[in-house]
Parts: C-alpha cells; sequence; structure tokens
C-alpha cells in the first residue's frame, strides 16, 4: 500500500548512525524542517557492533589483565561480561532514543523521524520502504547519506558469524573460546587480539601477512604492542598468507602460507575476520540521483558533497576514515555547507585517535614514517614512561612519548605518538597546537597537575627547547632527541 501524501523537508538524513544523528541534530540549530530515516535502530554500529561494545569490552579485559597481575588464577565470568555490555548498549541506546522521542514532542514542526528503508527517486525525493509494506515519497532541498558501512566478507571463506566471526558476531558468542585466531592485523584486528588475550582463558592468534603488525604506524609503537601480546601468550603469524580457512567438526581449521616456503596448519574454536569494512550503499539506487562512485567503491566527495550540488555524504559510508568523531564532524560540516556561513574545508592533520591495545596508543597528525616518506626534514624527541611520576604510581611504565616537529628555530609539531596507560589524556593540547599552528614553547612553559601523563608531553617540549629536567645526555636509554633529513637520523648534539 503507498501512501501519495508527498511531505517536503529542508534536509533529510539517510542512516541514522551517530553521523546521521548528530546531521539532524546540527540542522535543529539553523531552524530548518528535518526528517531522521533509518533503517533498523537509531545509533547504528556505533552502538550495537562497533565503537561502544567493543571498546566497552576492551575496558573490562584491561580490568581482568591487571587482576591477573595480583591474582593469576583469576577468570572472568564471561556471563558477567556480557552483562555488563548489554546494560552499556542499552543505556546508549535509551539514552538516543528518549532524545529522539522529546525532541518530536517539543519540535513536532522541525524534527520527524521514520523507520523504513530509503532509495532515491531523484536527486531531491526518496521512497521509504516500511516494515508493514507501506510506502511513502518525500522530498528535501538536500539530502545527507550517512548509511554507515559494514565488516568486510572474503569470498573463499565461510562466515556464519558463530564460529567464524566478523565483529558483528562478537555479541554471538556465549562464552570465552579457548582459542582464537584473528585474521587482520590492522586496528580492529589488534584490538581484539588485544582483548581476548587479556582476559587471559583464550590462546590468541593473529595472523599478519606483513612483516610486522600495524604497518601504518611507526615501527617502535607496533614493536611494543607486540611484544606485549606475545608476553600474554598470543602467537603473531608474520609474513604469512592464509591458503584457506573451513569450519571443521564445529571447530575452524586454517592453513598457512610462509614467505620461506614453509606451510603450517592450525585448529582453534573460533575465528574472527577484520579485513576492512564496506559502505552500506546497496539498496540506495544512487544511480537515480546521478550519485557517483570512486574507485573504491565508496561515494565520491569533496569536502562532504558528492558530484550531486544538493547530495552530501558524511561517516564510514565514505570509507575514507572510519571513526565516529571523524563522522560526526563530517556530518556537522556538511550541514553548515547547506544552511550556514561559508566555512573552510575540513582539514584531516589534527585529528586525535586511540588505538585500545595493550599499551594503549593515541596519535595525532604525522608519524615519523608520514615524514621519511614525504621527504619532511624533521625533529624527534622520545621520553620513556618510566620518567614519569603517574605512570611510576599506576606501576605502569611501559610505553613512551614521541613527538615530532619541524627541523626549524619555529619547531611547528607536526605530529605525536603517546604509546602507554591513559596515552589519550595527553593527545588534545598537542592536536590543538597542530590545529593553529603554533610551536611548542606555551605549551612548555605551562603549568601542569603533578602527577599526570601530560607532563610527559611537557619534558618532550623542554628537551627540544634544551631545558629538560632529566638531561638526554644522561638517560640516553631513556630520552633521544634527533634530527631526520634525506633518509638519515642523526643525534641533536647539543642535548645529547
Amino acid at each position: 500500500m503507498q501512501n501519495n501524501k508527498q511531505e517536503h523537508y529542508d534536509l533529510i538524513v539517510i542512516g541514522g548512525g551517530p553521523s546521521g544523528y548528530a546531521a539532524a541534530m546540527r540542522a535543529l540549530d539553523f531552524n530548518k524542517k528535518v526528517l531522521l530515516i533509518e533503517k533498523k535502530r537509531i545509533g547504528g554500529a556505533g552502538v550495537y557492533d562497533g565503537v561502544l561494545t567493543s571498546k566497552t569490552l576492551w575496558e573490562l579485559s584491561q580490568k581482568t589483565s591487571s587482576i591477573r597481575e595480583m591474582i593469576p588464577e583469576y577468570k572472568v565470568n564471561f556471563q558477567d561480561i556480557t552483562k555488563i555490555l548489554n546494560e552499556a548498549v542499552f543505556e546508549r541506546k535509551t539514552q538516543m532514543t528518549v532524545h529522539l522521542n522529546l525532541l518530536q514532542k517539543q519540535q513536532p514542526d522541525k524534527y520527524y523521524y521514520e523507520k523504513g528503508e530509503a532509495s532515491f527517486i531523484d536527486k531531491h525525493t526518496v521512497l521509504i520502504k516500511k516494515e508493514d509494506a507501506s510506502e511513502r515519497v518525500v522530498s528535501a532541498n538536500f539530502i545527507l547519506i550517512a548509511t554507515g558501512s559494514r565488516p568486510r566478507y572474503l569470498p573463499h571463506i565461510t562466515i556464519d558469524e558463530q564460529i567464524i566471526l566478523t565483529s558483528d558476531g562478537i555479541k554471538n558468542l556465549t562464552s570465552l573460546p579457548s582459542s582464537l585466531v584473528v585474521l587482520g592485523a590492522g586496528v580492529i584486528g589488534c584490538e581484539f587480539a588485544t582483548i581476548f588475550s587479556n582476559f587471559g582463558q583464550t590462546k590468541v592468534y593473529l595472523i599478519d601477512k606483513a612483516d610486522r603488525i600495524l604497518p601504518f604506524e611507526d615501527e617502535d609503537v607496533a614493536d611494543i604492542v607486540s611484544d606485549s601480546l606475545q608476553k600474554q601468550g598470543a602467537v603473531i603469524h608474520h609474513c604469512a598468507s592464509l591458503k584457506r580457512m573451513e569450519i571443521k567438526n564445529g571447530k575452524v581449521e586454517y592453513e598457512l602460507e610462509y614467505k620461506d616456503g614453509k606451510s603450517e596448519i592450525i585448529t582453534v574454536d573460533k575465528a574472527l575476520i577484520s579485513v576492512g569494512r564496506v559502505p552500506n550503499i546497496e539498496g540506495l539506487k544512487l544511480e537515480n540521483a546521478g550519485v557517483k562512485l570512486n574507485e573504491r567503491g565508496s561515494i565520491w566527495d569533496d569536502d562532504t558533497q558528492t558530484n550531486i550540488s544538493t547530495i552530501f555524504v558524511a561517516g564510514d559510508v565514505t570509507t575514507e576514515m572510519a571513526l565516529v568523531n571523524v563522522g560526526e564532524r563530517e556530518a556537522r560540516h556538511a550541514v553548515v555547507r547547506m544552511f550556514g556561513p561559508t566555512v573552510k574545508p575540513l582539514t584531516y592533520q589534527n585529528i586525535s585517535t586511540i588505538m585500545f591495545l595493550n599499551p594503549e596508543v593515541a596519535s595525532v597528525g604525522m608519524s615519523e614514517q608520514d615524514c621519511k616518506k614525504k621527504g619532511i626534514a624533521h625533529k624527534v624527541v622520545k621520553l620513556d614512561y618510566s620518567t614519569n611520576s603517574r605512570a611510576i604510581a599506576m606501576r605502569k611504565t611501559k610505553g613512551f612519548f614521541k613527538i615530532i616537529v619541524t627541523n626549524d628555530n619555529g619547531m611547528r609539531i607536526l605530529g605525536m605518538r603517546v604509546v602507554g596507560e591513559h596515552a589519550s589524556t595527553a593527545i588534545q593540547a598537542v592536536a590543538y597546537l597542530i590545529h593553529t599552528n603554533q610551536g611548542i614553547r606555551e605549551l612548555a612553559d605551562m603549568m601542569h597537575p603533578h602527577p599526570s601523563i601530560i607532563e610527559g608531553i611537557q619534558e618532550c617540549l623542554r628537551m627540544l627547547l634544551g631545558k629538560s629536567i632529566y638531561k638526554p645526555y644522561v638517560f640516553k636509554d631513556k630520552l633521544k632527541c634527533y634530527i631526520c633529513e634525506n633518509d638519515v637520523c642523526t643525534p641533536i648534539e647539543s642535548l645529547v
């Protein structure tokens, strides 16, 4: 049955995940009439199968790991873990749902929500198919696509989300597996390898086709994460190609081939496939609106605007950078481009990211290997966590601070990596300096709280300025400062 009444809006948002939700809320700031369409559940993967669930698991696994340091025989009850995980999802889901319901009551002429599957009729018109088979046609001045992404499947592996899983299937586990293989040594794969090894009841195997895990990061970052995983009992298959993976007798059998020609067959309880994500664009009928795709099969965009001037895109559906904070920022930016004053294009140079590993990794800006690839002369200062009072107090001295600056007197910050406990607490001040194109002196001279992790950042900056408390020429194993130019790195003699 079709409802022929066509309603017109200022903005239609397709997708109710973090990006779509943020876009709808930002449009209300401009007093616009907004329709938010969501196919399944408000919150999307960010609440149910993504960031919230995985990071809740990580937090619980970190607490478990800390307990095991004092009580090695301690075993967590997985039913308790599942209960806490479900509570976290319920809390966030309820918060978002109640918020939207109250908005509908308080602004009935501005905010509208429709559950259903959206597809384009043309560049201004959308068809909504509802669960009861009814249909509704709506139109808008602008349309934002924020339909997110899903885990990538591999054609030669049968993924049943029970024995061979993606991140979407983690919720199907009823107990901690005694053994687990993770295919994919990027951030998500390493995060889940960390989580299960932290709980201490799962033998973890990680398949890494490269020479080292986290190949997009600097080697010193990857090495400390790799060492930690191995100390937790994980096995990392370096330089390994997966020949096959299949379910046999309720378990997973996989065969590897190494660069030296050797092969190996291993059987485990479960497998987790983590080889990237693909955009949710099927069923949108983008061709009806003339929306083009890029070479990766994602929606093409220029600063959130597609090739159709009235259609914008934000979040994971572009698969450019699948991060909640990026998707929300893109969505808000897109809405300002539609209804607000002229704004500068988005910049992705100062994005702060956290990798929930063991130890935690926080990053912003360029890495050392980025600078070397681009031929940028730079200075690097590196400080061991063992010199930081807060890290000593927490008995968590594994890690380091590393700041990369321009090789000139201005010493403008290019990037930073912090590896260690509470690493994420130290990142934002430096991100601000990168965003505002400032040097390091202001942050170096501030009075930071004591004891705090951010004091490590301050000491790094003092080293660059030649006025550190710990002198690098004394603690050469814990404090390093060097210049890299033309692929050659040399210590800064005035400091060492």
